[in-house]
């Protein structure tokens, strides 16, 4: 459990550093081009990298023991960002804030390469949870990780406006280069024991789809339950697109920074109290049961045009995600063999990541042509206007609800599918993960 923490402690340094550089990236494209254009480029270009890379990094873990998979990750990100420092170094200040050069698109395209980069750190650390930790400490163990990554994102969303805003873009390079570098030198002291990859039988392909969907199968009811859960980062898109704009409807733009930084700690006590107090026997049914909560969430605070039942709506939100997240890797790392949980996660995240910006993509036009003057001057005044209110917060606030009450619905009817029994039945009578068995077990720095 030492050399777990000391890996948290470390990849906390690194996702903190790699959150930083790219929130700074986004602030100062929109400061530097005044282009929302850009903007919009920028984050779903993100998105896409993170949706697409999951599977192929999900491979790479299999492939390589764990320790040369963040190796791997801490040094592409270091080499990224001083080729980033390099370009911004040496291309003229007028040319690197200019859409039409390549210049821009180039600097972009590093310091976004750097930030996927850490994408596979993040898969590998959630596999070594199986190799490092007692089985029934597992949900504890994901509890941890979702706390740092919660104090990562709390931190580096003030940290990042900081330094564009008082350093500028060229030292809050050299800060994460130097950050970058001292995780790579301390996750070279880190050393522990694991099983050596396992060949696979037949051609390999770096982008093994059909090895991760063999895998999944194999598990009776898993792929359903990832279904499910891409279903609600489907629903959870409409929270994307609409949470800003109906705070705002509501408070100030200052008020509102105030209140994310509040309720963002939920995600920190969310991780917290899963390190502490564990998920219990039956992660499956936590699964469901803290999205059902979501959910319910989800329909009542947007009731009222209340700041109160807001702020606290959104902390409670905020609180059961990391629960969630955390009950669907404990489920993972005891159902799924150690030899392919890499391409399992891999491909979960890129199956969960790719749902939320298509629904956030929609839900804005919906919204604009349809429900906002549905809710002002159509037929929603007169339906519903005399007790649930009018104009476009509550226009935004009925589509909040219908998201929710559909959410609810399905969660409901999946933990009556045959899916949820097959797989919570899996769970039950699964030996765990073995860690122990007879194969070539190294120390953690070969492939």
């Amino acid at each position: 459990m030492g050399t777990f923490h000391r890996l948290v402690a470390n990849t906390l340094l690194a996702g903190m550093t790699n959150n930083l550089i790219w929130f700074a990236l986004t602030f100062w494209a929109y400061l530097e081009t005044r282009s929302v254009i850009a903007s919009s480029v920028i984050s779903g270009g993100y998105m896409l990298l993170l949706a697409t890379s999951g599977l192929f990094f999900g491979t790479f873990v299999d492939r390589h023991r764990r320790r040369v998979s963040m190796l791997v990750s801490s040094t592409a990100s270091l080499i990224a960002y001083l080729a980033a420092g390099l370009t911004y170094l040496v291309t003229p200040a007028e040319h690197l804030r200019d859409l039409t050069r390549p210049q821009f698109w180039v600097f972009v395209a590093l310091v976004l390469a750097g930030a996927i980069a850490g994408n596979l750190r993040a898969i590998a650390l959630t596999t070594t949870v199986t190799v490092l930790v007692p089985e029934d400490r597992h949900g504890q163990a994901n509890g941890l990780v979702g706390a740092t990554n919660g104090v990562s994102f709390a931190l580096t969303s003030v940290f990042s406006g900081l330094a564009i805003g008082l350093l500028g873009m060229g030292w809050s390079i050299v800060i994460t280069v130097t950050l970058t570098a001292v995780a790579l030198i301390d996750l070279l002291t880190i050393t522990w024991t694991e099983p050596a990859p396992t060949p696979d039988a037949g051609p390999t392909s770096s982008f093994d789809l059909r090895g991760a969907l063999r895998a999944v199968r194999e598990v009776p009811g898993l792929l359903t339950i990832l279904y499910f859960s891409t279903f609600n980062n489907l629903l959870g898109g409409v929270l994307m697109a609409l949470a800003d704009p109906y705070g705002l409807s509501l408070v100030s733009v200052e008020a509102w920074g105030i209140i994310l930084a509040f309720t963002s700690t939920g995600f920190i006590v969310g991780g917290l109290l899963v390190a502490r107090r564990g998920l219990g026997s039956r992660p499956v049914r936590a699964l469901m049961l803290a999205n059902v909560a979501m959910w319910t969430v989800t329909v009542l605070f947007p009731l009222r045009s209340s700041v109160v039942m807001l702020t606290v709506g959104f902390l409670a939100y905020m609180l059961l995600v990391p629960i969630a997240e955390a009950a669907e890797q404990t489920v993972i790392q005891r159902v799924v063999p150690l030899e392919t949980q890499g391409r399992v996660f891999g491909f979960a995240q890129s199956l969960e990541t790719a749902a939320s910006p298509i629904s956030t993509f929609l839900v804005g036009p919906i919204t604009q042509v349809w429900v906002i003057p549905f809710m002002t001057t159509g037929a929603g005044v007169s339906a519903i206007g005399s007790w649930f209110g009018t104009g476009a917060d509550r226009a935004m606030a009925l589509m909040l609800i219908i998201a929710g009450l559909i959410g609810l619905v399905v969660t409901v009817l999946a933990m009556r599918s045959r899916a949820y029994a097959n797989l919570s039945d899996r769970y039950a009578h699964s030996a765990p993960t073995p860690i122990d068995a007879p194969r070539d077990l190294a120390p953690g720095g070969g492939t």
